[in-house]
């Protein structure tokens, strides 16, 4: 094991958790439906690591960014909820929760946080929350603020590329990590020491998703939770993951049931890092229709032969 092995970037202040103490910026279940994205980047190369030295950040990124797996989630409202108590010293508000791209940058440029909140804490402390839902802000400049309070609502403004909050902590200007105030990098485990009241848990990628199509569906429909499932008379049957956090040899092992046995079965390789991505296997229908009765499928994404995530289905066709 390597203490020390990347050199923090611009997490200069050391810091203890008995120093300032945060709680969750987001109102939803991080074990599932809701995740983390991404953390702070460790790395001061063009290459990117998270505070375990594995790859689940972006070169210069310094945040963390609590996601929620779904565009239609946006509508349904997540609260945003401040991370300790606090004066709230900045905030926007009138951006379009528009998906970030290279035909999007231009709006976003100078104002990549898009929506957002920035609270003023004892002792030097900083925290700002970003990408927030248009015309979500419930907060005024110069309120006060308790920790637990709804600052507003994820939403996917600025220079987001999916629905999250990101959160930045600083203290006297420079960003710390809240899953590593002290800098002391160990591979391979987490920091007991954090600035976390509850840490939130670590996920090394997984699965966001999983279901079932007609055809291979679009990834932007797997995003937006648009997409219709298996039918009796359609013309395949599809079993898809969405995944985040992959790793180059992950392999996704994906598998469909039915009720006269195997429909499909299959392992992809997968070759790159990819924040996120989506797999897809199907069978084509041979007779006049899928057989009626109940279908179960199963996603796992395996890492050097273990199985860091796994989710199910069913299906019923009448």
């Amino acid at each position: 094991m390597r203490i020390g092995l990347l050199a923090l970037m611009s997490l200069a202040v050391p810091a203890t958790a008995g120093d300032f103490l945060l709680s969750s910026p987001i109102d939803c279940d991080l074990d599932g439906p809701c995740y983390i994205q991404q953390y702070v980047d460790h790395d001061p190369s063009e290459t990117a690591s998270d505070f375990t030295c594995s790859g689940l950040s972006y070169d210069g990124h310094k945040g963390t960014d609590f996601a929620l797996p779904t565009y239609d989630m946006i509508e349904q409202g997540v609260d945003v909820l401040a991370s300790a108590k606090g004066t709230v010293t900045g905030l926007r508000d009138g951006m379009p929760d528009i998906r970030y791209t290279s035909e999007t940058a231009a709006a976003s440029e100078g104002r990549e946080c898009g929506n957002g909140v920035v609270l003023r804490h004892e002792d030097g402390w900083k925290t700002q929350y970003c990408h927030l839902r248009q015309g979500s802000i419930t907060v005024k400049r110069g309120q006060q603020v308790n920790t637990g309070d709804v600052l507003g609502q994820v939403g996917m403004s600025g220079r987001a590329a999916f629905p999250h909050v990101h959160l930045s902590v600083r203290r006297n200007g420079e960003v710390v990590d809240p899953y590593d105030p002290d800098g002391t990098i160990i591979c391979g485990q987490s920091d007991e020491e954090t600035l976390w009241s509850d840490v939130p848990p670590y996920r090394a990628g997984g699965i966001v998703s999983i279901g079932t199509a007609a055809a291979v569906p679009e990834f932007d429909a797997i995003r937006a939770n648009t997409v219709p499932p298996a039918e009796a008379e359609g013309d395949a049957m599809v079993i898809y993951a969405f995944l985040f956090g992959t790793q180059p040899g992950d392999v996704i092992r994906l598998s469909l049931d039915g009720p006269e046995g195997s429909v499909i079965t299959r392992d992809a390789s997968l070759d790159r890092k990819r924040a996120q991505s989506f797999r897809a296997i199907g069978k084509k229908r041979r007779g006049p229709r899928w057989p009626a009765g109940e279908y179960s499928g199963t996603a796992t994404l395996l890492r050097d032969g273990a199985t860091i995530d796994s989710q199910s289905l069913t299906l019923t066709l009448p």
